[in-house]
C-alpha cells in the first residue's frame, strides 16, 4: 500500500462521529490494529530494502575494485570497466557510490518508506489520543447543557 492510499484511508478513518461517540470510542482498538499492521509492514519493507542496499553496495565495491566475477557482472548487466578507462583513487569511490543510479533507487525507496512510517506513527499518535478527544467532546456538551 502506498502513501497516497494510506492518506486517503486516514482521511476517512480519522473522522469521529460526533452523534454516536460511543461507536467512535469502540473503533479505537480496530483503528490501532489496522495502522499498527501497516506500520509493521512498512518497517519490515525498510529492513528488506536496507539488506538489498548493502548487498548491492558490496557488489558495487567489488565491481569498482575489479574483483566481481564475470557471471555476477553479466547477471547485473554491468560493463567490465565501471569507470570507462578513468583511473580513480579508492578514497573517491564514495562519490561514485553516492551518485550510482542503482544505489540511489534503493535509497529512494527506503526514504519513501521512512516517510510512510513517520506518517503512520502520526496516525497512531492521533488514535492514541482519540478517547481523550471523545471525552473532551462529552464534557463540553455537558458544560454547554448546564451540567
Amino acid at each position: 500500500m502506498n502513501l497516497d492510499e494510506i492518506k486517503e484511508m486516514w482521511s476517512s478513518d480519522c473522522k469521529i462521529d460526533d452523534i454516536e461517540l460511543d461507536k467512535s470510542s469502540l473503533e479505537v482498538p480496530k483503528l490501532h490494529s489496522k495502522y499498527s499492521d501497516l506500520l509493521t509492514e512498512n518497517v519490515m519493507k525498510v529492513k528488506g530494502l536496507e539488506m538489498q542496499y548493502h548487498i548491492l553496495l558490496k557488489d558495487k565495491w567489488l565491481w569498482f575494485n575489479g574483483k566481481l566475477d564475470q557471471d555476477k557482472l553479466k547477471s547485473y548487466g554491468w560493463e567490465d570497466d565501471p569507470f570507462d578507462g578513468l583511473k580513480i583513487m579508492k578514497n573517491d569511490f564514495n562519490y561514485f557510490f553516492n551518485s550510482d543510479k542503482d544505489l540511489q533507487a534503493i535509497k529512494g525507496q527506503i526514504e519513501y518508506r521512512n516517510i510512510t512510517i513517520n506518517y503512520l506513527k502520526d496516525c497512531l499518535e492521533n488514535i492514541k489520543w482519540r478517547n481523550q478527544t471523545i471525552k473532551n467532546t462529552i464534557e463540553w456538551r455537558k458544560f454547554m447543557a448546564g451540567s
